[in-house]
């Protein structure tokens, strides 16, 4: 029935109530690889065998049948890894085209570095903040977001010495290091006052060094595993350990962005600011490639090939 129904769209143009949409961007994100996951930990359904890549996408509306939405609009879907899409009008959210240099600013990673750096840690005026897996998507913003909010130093770990560099001289971070050398080692000469707020989405080894440096009363927001979830273990989201943190006055605070309307009204009030104001730099990259190649920019993300927010800009 859906293919039927997409055809006779193709033909013959939307039935009433609905648009179809041509897709220009799709952002892509670690996480999308714990959803392809038939043992999915994530708090939210898995992905299943032959259901659509449901990922986030912005694109032009070709035709309308809705007064909601006229041809030409740019609008945001979930509509996923497809060059075309058709549906009711409401299942897409009209975007100001004016609002951003280029689209791809739109499928950035922002509402869950600024939930967790804003609502979950509560970053403040002094306080001394760890990123972990800085120069990723959600980490390059992640420590700015902690230098808007008054934090007196924020350093960040990285994958190269180079992503260490860049995180410094580019995006404004206080200090970085190549998480291959020793973290703790690392931490205890960067922040030896000890860390108050870590904003941790790589877990492992990272987590144990920011523990080994937490101030008492630390607050840790858990944002990610990546260092076992890009492995092949039966565990790819291992339990924290608790004790050591109790034992040390750290508060835990795991949690998982849901994107509601607040919370993306939240990050774009603040980044537009931001932005206008010369506080921001938005650390991305844009692949530009046909449809098929999309699966390649996904692993190539995965490889760390890419710096910040990674979107796809289809040929």
């Amino acid at each position: 029935m859906a293919v039927c129904l997409q055809q006779r769209q193709q033909r013959e143009g939307p039935i009433e109530g609905e648009v179809v949409v041509r897709t220009d961007y799709l952002g892509l994100a670690a996480t999308y690889l714990e959803l392809m996951r038939a043992d999915c930990h994530l708090p939210i359904p898995a992905w299943r065998p032959g259901q659509r890549v449901g990922v986030m996408a912005i694109g032009t509306v070709l035709s309308s049948a809705s007064p909601d939405l006229r041809e030409g609009d740019l609008v945001q879907s979930m509509t996923g890894w497809s060059t075309h899409s058709a549906g009711p009008a409401a299942s897409y959210v009209k975007l100001d085209p004016d609002a951003y240099p280029d689209p791809s600013y739109y499928l950035g990673q922002g509402p869950t570095a600024y939930y967790g750096m804003a609502d979950v840690a509560k970053v403040g005026e002094g306080d001394v903040v760890f990123v972990s897996g800085a120069a990723g998507g959600v980490g390059s913003l992640a420590g700015q977001i902690a230098r808007n909010l008054g934090a007196a130093k924020v350093i960040g770990s990285a994958g190269s010495q180079a992503k260490a560099d860049y995180l410094v001289n580019e995006l404004g971070f206080d200090a970085a290091f190549d998480y291959h050398r020793d973290p703790v080692a690392a931490l205890r000469e960067l922040a030896p006052e000890g860390v108050t707020v870590f904003f941790d989405t790589v877990g492992g080894a990272l987590y144990d060094a920011a523990l080994e440096a937490a101030a008492p009363g630390a607050r840790f927001a858990l944002c990610g595993s990546l260092s076992t979830q890009l492995g092949g273990a039966a565990d790819r989201f291992p339990e924290p350990d608790r004790e050591a943190a109790l034992a040390r006055g750290v508060e835990l605070m795991p949690f998982s962005c849901h994107h509601t309307p607040d919370q993306v009204a939240a990050w774009h009030r603040h980044f537009r600011a931001a932005l206008g104001q010369g506080r921001f730099v938005y650390p991305r990259t844009v692949v530009g490639t046909g449809i098929d190649g999309v699966p390649g920019a996904f692993l190539a993300m995965l490889r760390g090939d890419y710096r910040g927010n990674v979107s796809v800009r289809l040929a």
